[in-house]
């Protein structure tokens, strides 16, 4: 059982996160409207019954985060893991790139970048200043202050989703593992890739969790990648192996992974190239594998967050966003090849975890 001192410890930590975000979006609201008055983002006031639920699943994916390292899931210190230093270091790069963003979005500028990032070769979809960030995914900075971005949006839950993926990858490589056809990879290692692996925080929690598997990242971005790798490097043992490509077309043979994940990509996608993805998953994962993706909730799994939903594409520039939320992925992945797909939902993000056939699955 976790200690008492931990446990206080760890809530005040997360806490300190929550109110850090609701202060700097505060803040940040009040300058853009003094110095863009004219500036109007066609959002909805959140009702206090709403603004009520979200504190209420924030409390419980913290009760449930602290709840899966105390069961071994993940390494305690997990819970913990956050480079203060890095986040001094980037907090003011954010507010100097403000202004910038709200040029963007009162000129209605979502697709500009500087004239030293190579845009070629890269699909049109990926050519977006998502989020209104400063050259997309492409750039330094922007790879940079991503992970402070998210966690600034997701009022410092960003890390915790990200680890409910791992009690269920865990769980359906122990269940491949001890299946009747466990003999063929009992002597090797297991292959787990993270597509559209980012800066390598779910590479960095993956790492620490199945500490004795091969682990490999694929991401488009090669400013993303290189952060990816500085931050791996940080920690002992074996690094994972990073490659640039897309994921409509992974670099890798048929069959070769035990296991995929798949964090907060699907809703920057357009819905043809989510199937891409899903079929390009299913062939690169041996039979019996699990797929585990993460990514925001959708209208379905919670009515009462539309207008949180609503908001978000009207705040940041997610332009495929509005289809995401409906889209129906179970429907996609059984077409892929995917059985007996299963859903969670902890605070805002959802979670589908899937099968490819064996005959140690039912199906």
């Amino acid at each position: 059982m976790v200690d008492i001192i931990t446990e206080l410890t760890y809530k005040t930590f997360q806490k300190s996160k929550v109110y850090f975000a609701l202060a700097h979006k505060r803040i940040s609201t009040q300058l853009r409207k003094s110095i863009h008055p004219n500036l109007k983002l066609n959002t909805k006031p959140l009702s206090a019954e709403i603004l009520k639920k979200m504190q209420q699943f924030i409390d419980e994916i913290i009760e449930k985060d602290l709840a899966d390292g105390e069961k071994g899931i993940y390494p305690i210190n997990l819970i913990f893991d956050h480079s203060w230093s890095n986040f001094l270091s980037c907090y003011p790069n954010i507010w100097l790139d403000m202004p910038k963003v709200w040029e963007k979005i009162q000129q209605k500028k979502y697709q500009e970048f500087s004239q030293e990032i190579d845009t070629q070769d890269y699909p049109t979809y990926y050519l977006q200043n998502f989020h209104y960030q400063t050259d997309g995914y492409l750039s330094n900075m922007s790879a940079n202050l991503y992970d402070l971005q998210v966690e600034l949006l997701f009022n410092g839950a960003a890390d915790i989703m990200r680890r409910r993926i791992l009690a269920p990858l865990k769980m359906g490589l122990e269940k491949l593992v001890s299946g009747q056809n466990s003999d063929a990879i009992a002597t090797q290692k297991l292959r787990v890739l993270d597509i559209a692996c980012g800066t390598g925080r779910t590479l960095k929690f993956i790492r620490a969790t199945l500490p004795k598997a091969s682990l490999y990242g694929v991401d488009l971005s090669p400013n993303y990648l290189k952060k990816s790798n500085k931050l791996l490097s940080e920690d002992l043992g074996e690094l994972p192996q990073l490659l640039q490509g897309n994921a409509e077309n992974l670099p890798f043979r048929a069959k070769y992974f035990q296991g995929i994940t798949c964090v907060f990509t699907f809703h920057e996608l357009p819905p043809m190239v989510r199937q891409k993805v899903l079929e390009e998953a299913f062939r690169v994962i041996q039979p019996g594998g699990v797929f585990v993706i993460c990514d925001s909730i959708q209208i379905c799994d919670e009515p009462d967050f539309a207008t949180i939903l609503e908001n978000f594409p009207a705040m940041f520039h997610e332009p495929y966003y509005k289809n995401y939320i409906t889209d129906n992925l179970e429907e996609r992945l059984e077409k892929a090849g995917f059985v007996n797909i299963a859903t969670e939902v902890h605070f805002v993000s959802k979670y589908w975890v899937a099968y490819k056939p064996d005959i140690n699955i039912d199906s």
